[in-house]
Formats: structure tokens, C-alpha cells, sequence
């Protein structure tokens, strides 16, 4: 049985995974993630059609952000997870269905004609039948390479807003527009009657609602959690017994902090969670004690070398090591065959990370490891109390570009790029990151600008919203007609489907000049290339120093 991914960047040969994904991702889950999307466009035929008739199944629209989210690269690797969730699928499409050929039936006196997509009344009643099916329906059932890769930028970019939408779920923000999108356009990849010129269409559409999934969770974290605060926090260890939360969910981290007070043990954030430290309602907590290691690749590495127990809570996970596969745990969406799973929270109640709690306690106390300080927090809300330091520092001279360096990080060998372009920015230019792409360069001396660092960290992969924002207020500042106008320049690090919704959300916004790397998507055909250089210059990375005085020139 082969598979063929080439959803995120370091797919292989930049051409797709045929027969493990790099992730780790085996082509069994490869596969049955495959069914699972082509079901849930079923599931939106039906539920699109609803709509028209003026009714809707709420229940689900949270079921098809989490599943897109389920299918991100490094979430869940455990096939037998996936096949309870098509089973999922199915009892929702068939809810669904049976719910609009009702209200049709009432409304029309006769019964729904037809015709509906295939994926709408697909239906299989075993693994076996879930296996032979998946493998004609993923990413090679579409023939035309430029369709392909139009339909498939759409999904990518409805993975990354379920993902974001999913988050704000879990902490009770939701919209009932995003989803009802997430239905329209999986819907639109199935309709054989869309041009090129429709379908690019619904491309930058996905990119607008992902600006929108990504303030739905900006008003989420921040009215739950506070508005960031500028922080400095330690990367080392102290003695004690310890727990190290990975991931991006933050209720996760805050009922752990409120279930281990009083224990004795002290919390740590790893890669997209150390922006915790900066939120009040989370660094209230004196045992929440700093972030330890950098990056989601370098976890292998790093949790081995941590003593602790580890806690999973989103995406980013990969294959755990024998070192520490007995005190990792994972919990939500991700999961891991063989290891410790925390179930969902009941109505009303906490998790119980009670067997966390306890394997954290068994381990024991962690050794002495001190760590570099480095400051965090520089969140819009952060931004606007200095925003007249950061304007007479532009009019003074003492700042002549900002640099966005957002994203993701990865293991590929060319990333140094950004640690080199990093070290050779002059010293009157200032970085504004968020997501782990940082780990590449945030813990370099650049030193400051007047009261401020030179690398401005605005949060996780979704604050890109937040850098967005700050832009906006620049331009408005300065008087800028837009953002291009102001010296700003992009170079966006991708690797899943998150950066390609925040890739999307740019174009919306009219970005122009961005450039990409450490390589250009695979799913991207040269026609959708083309599309992209002429109408929004985007273009590929080369080398530090070329990009770089490319950029100081405003090109």
C-alpha cells in the first residue's frame, strides 16, 4: 500500500512522501487521512445544501475544523484513532443527509433529485473497505496538476484555519462564518465546473478567513488570558521534579499549573508554548518556571535530555524516542501508538492529568541547568504602549527596516539561512517574529534599540495576526496608503499547514514582495508560481547576503 503527501515542506526530494512521510507518518494514516478529508466534503455537501433551506447542523461544524486540524503533519499518527474518527464521519454525514432530504422533502413536496458528489454517499463499513477506498481518493485522484494544485492550496489553507478555529473552540470563541466557510469551499474542491480564475479565487478567499481565524483566536487568548505582557524568562532548569508542555494549547497549561500547585513540581514551556510566559493569567503561577529547548524538531534531542515528564497538547509532535517514550503523554488530537494518551475534558470539568502528575513526581528532582534569558511578549497590544518610542525611533534615524521573519522552523540544512540573515542585519533594523521560525535566531545577542530588543516577538504561529496589525498601525502612523509603503520586508519560514493560512492571510491582505523558504511548496504547480510572482511578488529565498541587499534596497 503506497500513500503520496506533500503537504508540508520537508517532503521528499520537495516532490511528495510515497512511502513513509519524513514526519513519520506511515502510509496507512497517510491513507485514511486522505478518506477523512474526501468525507468531509461529503459531510459539507449536505450540510451546504442545509443551509439553503435555511437550517443547520451546528454539531458539525466543530467536528470538521477538529478533523482538518486531526490531518495538519504532526498531529496524530495513530491509525487506529483515524478510523474511529471516519466512523465519526460517516454517523455525521449520514445525520446530515438525512436531515436536509427531510427538510427538502417538506419544503418541495418530492424528493431531493440530485445529482450530489460521490463523496457525499461513499460509504464503507469496515477497515477494509475504509482502506480500499482511500486509496483513490487522495491527492493523485485529481489528474490535472494545475487543478490539483489549486484545490489543494485551498485545503492546506482550510487545514491551518480549522486548526486556528479548533483553538478557539476548546477556550468557547467560536464563529459560525468560519465555519459555514470551511463547508463552502471544501464543497468548491469538489465542483469539476470552477476555472482556474474561480478557483485562484477561492485560494485568496481562504486567506481572508484565515485573518479571521487568526483575530477569532487573538480575542480568544487574550480575553482569557490577558493581553501579553513584556517578559523575561529563563531556558534553563532548577531541582525539583518537572513537567515539559509542548504544543500550543493554552486552557491545557493552566489546568495543569492549577492541578501540580502546591506539589512541588515546577512547569516548563517547549517551542510554541513558551509565549505562556508572557500571558498573565498563566505566568501568575510561581511554578511556572521558564521554557526549556527551542524548536518542535529538536524534541528528540531535547526531551530525551530533559529528565522530566512531557506532555503533548497539539501539533508538532514526532516519533517519540525509546529514551523517554514512558514519560511522554499526549493529549487532544494528538496521538502516538503506544503512548499515554489524557483524555478529553467532561462537560464542566478539567482534564485529569493525574497520571502526568504522578510519573513527573516518580521521576524525580531535575538537575541545575541555567539558561539564557531572553525577552518575549511583544504582542500588538504590548506594541501600541510603544508605539511613539518605536516612530521617533524611525524618525530619529535609529531604525531603518523592519524585518518579519514568522513562521515555522524545521530541520532542513538551508534554515540556517535565517540564523545567517539574522547576524548580519544592521544594527538600525529590527526583526518582528512569531511561531518557532524564532528559535533560529532568538537567542543571539543583537542587542537593543533604545528600551527595546531588536528581535520583537509577538507570540505563536496565529500572532501573525498580531504582526499584521502592527504593520497596519505603522502605515497609519506614518500615513503610509498601505503596508507595502512602509520599509518593512517579509521572509517567511513555512513548514505545515498553519504557515500556509498565514502564507494566505498575507496575500489577502495585499503583502506584496514576500519572500518564502526555505523552499517553495511542493503543492504549488510553476502555473499557481507564476500566478503568485506576477500579481504579489512572491518569490524564493536565495542567500543571506543577495536577500538582504535586496531588501535594504525595498525589492
Amino acid at each position: 500500500m503506497g500513500m503520496f503527501c506533500f503537504q508540508c515542506q520537508e517532503t521528499v526530494g520537495n516532490k511528495g512522501c510515497t512511502a513513509i512521510g519524513v514526519c513519520g507518518k506511515d502510509s496507512l494514516v497517510s491513507n485514511l487521512q486522505d478518506l477523512l478529508i474526501y468525507l468531509l466534503k461529503g459531510i459539507s455537501h449536505w450540510s451546504v445544501r442545509l443551509r439553503s433551506l435555511g437550517q443547520a447542523d451546528e454539531e458539525i461544524s466543530h467536528f470538521i475544523a477538529s478533523s482538518l486540524f486531526l490531518t495538519l503533519t504532526n498531529v496524530d499518527f495513530d491509525s487506529d484513532r483515524m478510523i474511529e474518527r471516519i466512523k465519526e464521519a460517516l454517523d455525521h454525514r449520514s445525520r446530515v443527509r438525512e436531515h436536509f432530504l427531510k427538510v427538502y422533502r417538506e419544503k418541495n413536496g418530492v424528493e431531493f433529485p440530485g445529482p450530489i458528489h460521490h463523496s457525499a454517499i461513499w460509504t464503507g463499513n469496515s477497515e477494509a473497505e475504509f482502506l480500499e477506498k482511500s486509496e483513490k481518493v487522495g491527492i493523485l485522484a485529481d489528474e490535472n496538476p494545475l487543478i490539483r494544485s489549486l484545490r489543494w492550496t485551498i485545503i492546506y489553507g482550510l487545514k491551518g484555519v480549522g486548526a486556528y478555529a479548533d483553538h478557539a473552540a476548546i477556550i468557547g470563541y467560536e464563529d459560525s462564518d468560519l465555519y459555514n466557510f470551511m463547508q463552502d469551499a471544501l464543497v468548491a474542491t469538489t465542483d469539476d465546473n470552477l476555472t482556474v480564475d474561480q478557483l485562484i479565487s477561492w485560494v485568496i478567499k481562504t486567506g481572508e478567513y484565515a485573518v479571521k481565524a487568526m483575530d477569532l483566536l487573538y480575542r480568544a487568548n487574550t480575553q482569557t488570558f490577558g493581553h501579553q505582557e513584556i517578559t523575561e524568562v529563563s531556558t534553563g532548569t532548577i531541582p525539583g521534579p518537572g513537567i515539559l508542555v509542548s504544543g500550543h494549547d493554552f486552557l491545557d497549561l493552566k489546568e495543569l499549573l492549577q492541578q501540580t500547585q502546591g506539589k512541588g513540581i515546577n512547569i516548563y514551556t517547549h517551542g510554541e508554548m513558551l509565549p505562556a510566559n508572557a500571558y498573565p493569567e498563566l505566568k501568575k503561577f510561581e511554578h511556572l518556571k521558564g521554557n526549556y529547548g527551542t524548536s518542535w524538531w529538536a524534541q528528540n534531542k531535547e526531551f530525551a535530555e530533559f529528565g522530566g515528564a512531557i506532555l503533548m497538547t497539539t501539533n508538532c509532535l514526532t516519533k517519540p524516542m525509546d529514551t523517554y517514550k514512558d514519560r511522554i503523554f499526549t493529549t487532544g488530537l494528538v496521538g502516538w501508538p503506544g503512548v499515554q494518551h489524557i483524555d478529553d475534558r467532561k462537560l464542566g470539568r478539567q482534564k485529569n492529568f493525574t497520571p502526568l502528575i504522578q510519573k513527573a513526581l516518580q521521576l524525580g528532582s531535575l538537575q541545575n541547568k541555567p539558561g539564557k534569558i531572553i525577552t518575549i511578549g511583544f504582542s500588538y497590544n504590548t506594541f501600541e504602549k510603544y508605539l511613539d518610542t518605536i516612530v521617533n525611533a524611525v524618525k530619529g534615524g535609529l531604525v531603518k527596516r523592519f524585518f518579519v521573519m514568522s513562521g515555522c522552523d524545521g530541520r532542513h540544512p538551508t534554515r540556517k539561512y535565517y540564523t545567517e540573515l539574522a547576524e548580519m542585519l544592521p544594527k538600525d533594523t529590527v526583526i518582528l517574529t512569531s511561531g518557532c521560525a524564532k528559535y533560529r535566531y532568538n537567542m543571539l545577542d543583537l542587542g537593543k534599540i533604545g528600551p527595546l530588543p531588536r528581535v520583537l516577538d509577538a507570540g505563536q504561529c496565529n500572532d501573525s495576526y498580531s504582526i499584521v496589525l502592527i504593520a497596519n498601525k505603522l502605515a497609519e502612523k506614518f500615513g503610509a496608503g498601505s503596508i507595502n509603503q512602509l520599509p518593512v520586508s517579509f521572509d517567511i519560514a513555512w513548514y505545515e499547514q498553519k504557515a500556509v493560512c498565514i502564507f494566505l492571510a498575507l496575500l489577502y491582505l495585499g503583502v506584496q514582495g514576500i519572500r518564502i523558504g526555505p523552499t517553495l511548496p511542493a503543492f504549488l504547480s510553476p502555473e499557481v508560481i507564476q500566478v503568485l510572482s506576477s500579481k504579489f511578488g512572491v518569490k524564493l529565498i536565495t542567500n543571506p547576503s543577495d536577500d538582504l541587499k535586496a531588501m535594504l534596497e525595498g525589492k
